[in-house]
């Protein structure tokens, strides 16, 4: 998996490509560990991402959870029809800003 971040004042943008699988997951979790904090905003751009696993599920539970708890939001963009399933069947969809 690869990723490109851009970054404006507090926002973060993260646009993933390839897989999001137990191999790369502790990747961007590291990446994301050390950029999150006082950010008011990350949005995830899922435009390039083949398949989000249940590790990459975590990883996103995580973010959400730690945007939560410094008052700020997470939005996922661009998420394909498998995910989106995915997120369904999880009963995730409702719990995250999905645009």
């Amino acid at each position: 998996m690869e990723f490109t971040t851009e970054k404006k004042g507090t926002e973060l943008k993260v646009s993933l490509a390839g897989e999001l699988n137990a191999l790369t997951a502790p990747e961007l979790q590291s990446f994301l560990d050390k950029e999150l904090p006082g950010m008011s905003s990350v949005i995830l751009n899922f435009q390039e991402c083949d398949y989000v696993s249940s590790a990459g599920l975590r990883v996103l539970l995580g973010t959400f959870k730690q945007m939560k708890a410094q008052s700020g939001s997470m939005i996922l963009t661009n998420v394909g029809e498998n995910f989106m399933e995915v997120l369904e069947n999880t009963m995730l969809a409702p719990v995250f800003d999905i645009r």
